[in-house]
């Protein structure tokens, strides 16, 4: 397995859309062991989800994963999920604001609306189908990974960039994190 190089915003590579995958694709050796590189730069860089155009492969396939994560202390588990050629609809008109923040913009954070519920349609690392209800911070997770795969990134979404916080002053302003001595 390996570590891949994760593109930074401003790399074209996030703003192209990634293309569907075939069923012999999935199951392609060459695209299993891609899966377990995306799997483990996710974790080594603690992201709750990672898209293969991120890594600068324009392919259909984003992982998901949270378990114990120091980036998103408070969030729910969410086991390892990984989604091919995935089709979000969202279940309610709901939307939600809340903190995001990416690989692909790294040390930042900001604020973005989200539909609180939907309906994530993919293909397994097998191949097969499968249908999954999402809800809050999956739900959330899940559309930030298809918005990759569809060519944009959490900025595109948000309503107001005055939210838009480097990681030390989000945590310091936002948050009420303060360091010792202030």
């Amino acid at each position: 397995m390996a570590i891949l190089k994760v593109a930074r915003l401003g790399h074209p590579v996030l703003r192209q859309p990634a293309r569907p995958l075939s069923p012999e694709e999935i199951l392609a050796p060459e695209t299993q062991q891609f899966i377990d590189d995306l799997i483990e730069t996710m974790r080594e860089y603690d992201g709750a989800g990672l898209a293969a155009n991120q890594v600068h492969v324009l392919k259909q396939i984003a992982v998901i994963e949270v378990q114990a994560n120091p980036r998103y202390p408070d969030a729910p588990e969410i086991p390892l999920t990984v989604i091919i050629n995935p089709v979000v609809t969202p279940l309610t008109d709901e939307m939600e604001d809340g903190w995001e923040g990416c690989l692909s913009v790294p040390d930042m954070r900001g604020v973005v609306p989200r539909h609180t519920a939907v309906r994530l349609e993919f293909h397994d690392r097998e191949g097969a189908r499968q249908v999954v209800d999402a809800k809050d911070f999956f739900a959330r997770v899940a559309q930030h990974e298809t918005d990759h795969l569809n060519g944009h990134v959490y900025l595109d979404r948000m309503r107001d960039l005055s939210t838009l916080s480097h990681i030390a002053e989000w945590q310091r302003y936002w948050l009420g994190v303060r360091e010792q001595g202030d």
